[in-house]
């Protein structure tokens, strides 16, 4: 078995099978990922799992330069949690180095890539392109929502209210009904 390789047991025995299978295993998540420092096995039996599937537990921690990843499986059978807890651990480097490898357009990975600072781009004022102007006409809310399904335009509609002396906005509320806008000189 490699140095970089840790197993540790809870609750239950080490035997010669259990480390010749995790000595078989290793191998392929070497291969997946060269630059690994530390290979650590955690198999534990949970005595007061809930669920009987769930008493055997196999936790794999890899470690390495700038990388932690780690995955748990539980099972009836520990190999079998061995096995799943391999296959998602393979799942997780791939993705892992796929992140890693994708980078840049130039095939620079991203972790290579230094801080740029950005410019500030000055963003151009708003400009009014239009202008319009209408003659407001003297009505009450009811009219206004009358008059408003009557204009193209029936997102909103402005309006000398009669009851208030003062000039109104009704607009269309997304669920149907109707808004009412009374300004007021602050």
């Amino acid at each position: 078995m490699d140095e970089k390789v840790v197993i540790n047991v809870k609750n239950m025995e080490m035997t010669d099978r259990i480390k010749d299978y995790i000595d078989k295993k290793v191998p392929r998540l070497e291969r997946l990922l060269p630059d690994i420092e530390t290979l650590k096995f955690d198999l534990s039996y949970a005595k007061n799992a809930r669920n009987r599937s769930d008493r055997e537990v196999s936790q794999i921690t890899i470690t390495g330069k700038g990388f932690v990843l780690r995955t748990e499986e539980r099972d009836t059978d520990l190999l079998s949690a061995i096995d799943r807890s391999v296959d998602k651990m393979q799942r997780q480097i791939e993705r892992f180095k796929g992140k890693r490898t994708r980078g840049r357009g130039d095939g620079t990975p991203a972790s290579e890539v230094g801080v740029v600072p950005m410019e500030r781009e000055i963003a151009p004022k708003p400009v009014i392109v239009r202008r319009k102007s209408f003659t407001l006409i003297p009505m009450d809310e009811n009219e206004a929502i009358e008059q408003m399904s009557l204009v193209a335009h029936e997102d909103f509609f402005i309006f000398y209210n009669v009851n208030t002396n003062s000039v109104n906005v009704l607009y269309r509320r997304r669920d149907g009904d109707y808004g009412l806008i009374e300004p007021k000189i602050g």
